[in-house]
């Protein structure tokens, strides 16, 4: 069962007005369910739109930040609970250890790091949770076409290519990462070694 989500998506409101509008639309299905929010703990762009819905709505919301961007004033002030870590990767495995699930929304470099670490730390059974792409007006085509592109040259699994659930309605995604069964890692890892695939 998902208790707490955790979000990746921009510092950035991005060109299209349907970004920001979604990221209400998941606060409010978050509301809804009881769900508690996880993610960086900026009052800025995507994050600052997702917490202030969240916290308008008497939703609990856990931000994470590393003290070198609380220093730049960009931390939100009125969460649930805000932890100040030293650096990037305490940042993502503590969002990792207080979250049941992942969804990421439109961002950049940011956005699709953290997105990135979750998906290798999953395909290595570091963790075993569900990760979600939320795919709004197409906007991560490209980056789902170079992951087949991964598959079809033999560097990505195709059991791999598949935990990311991927699509644009949250209450259908939110059922996916709920029956999501995670890949053992020593099943493929053994046959790689053994020269099987």
């Amino acid at each position: 069962m998902i208790n707490s989500l955790c979000v990746f998506c921009g510092s950035s409101m991005g060109r299209q007005k349907l970004y920001s509008e979604a990221a209400v639309k998941l606060a409010e299905y978050l509301l809804a369910e009881k769900i508690t929010l996880v993610y960086g703990g900026a009052n800025i762009g995507l994050m600052g739109v997702l917490a202030d819905t969240m916290l308008a709505g008497g939703g609990k919301v856990i931000g994470v930040m590393p003290r070198s961007l609380v220093e730049r004033e960009v931390a939100h002030s009125n969460l649930t609970e805000m932890h100040i870590v030293e650096g990037m990767q305490e940042r993502k495995a503590l969002m990792a250890d207080l979250s049941d699930a992942f969804i990421a929304l439109p961002g950049a470099y940011g956005t699709l790091d953290e997105l990135f670490e979750v998906l290798t730390w999953n395909q290595l059974s570091i963790i075993n949770k569900p990760i979600g792409l939320l795919n709004l007006d197409g906007f991560f085509n490209p980056l789902l076409q170079m992951l087949d592109h991964a598959v079809a040259e033999r560097f990505l699994r195709p059991e791999h290519r598949n935990m990311l659930i991927t699509g644009d309605d949250f209450p259908q995604m939110m059922q996916a990462l709920e029956a999501y069964l995670p890949v053992v890692a020593a099943k493929w890892i053994e046959g790689l070694k053994a020269g099987k695939i």
